[in-house]
């Protein structure tokens, strides 16, 4: 079981990755935008990142920039899951919305058995 953070600051679509990520047999930690999600990884490293690009308060890009700028966290896969996906060119891996349920699944599930060293 892997801990995943989703960040998105649409409260429906984060119930409905963590039910997806849940059901796949993973933890799940949410935040609403990236200030939050900075936050969230302070307090427990998560295995994986899934975020949207356009958020209030701080953007998805934004917060891939710090999560790639800081030692502690640079090792982190990023997912980018977003209309916006195009923009989030420091993530691992990104899929375009709307999106399957399939591919949301296989896409974490590849990084977080290959890691970032698997781009």
């Amino acid at each position: 079981m892997a801990t995943i953070l989703v960040v998105d600051d649409e409260p429906d679509l984060r119930f409905l990755m963590r039910r997806i990520f849940t059901r796949a047999g993973h933890q799940v930690v949410e935040a609403g935008n990236g200030a939050a999600a900075l936050d969230a990884v302070r307090q427990a490293r998560p295995d994986l990142v899934v975020t949207d690009v356009m958020m209030p308060v701080m953007d998805g890009v934004e917060l891939i920039r710090r999560l790639r700028a800081d030692p502690a966290t640079m090792t982190i896969p990023i997912l980018s899951v977003s209309s916006d996906w195009h923009l989030a060119v420091h993530a691992d891996a990104a899929l375009a919305k709307p999106y399957e349920r399939a591919q949301l699944v296989a896409a974490a599930e590849r990084l977080l058995s290959e890691g970032r060293d698997g781009r």
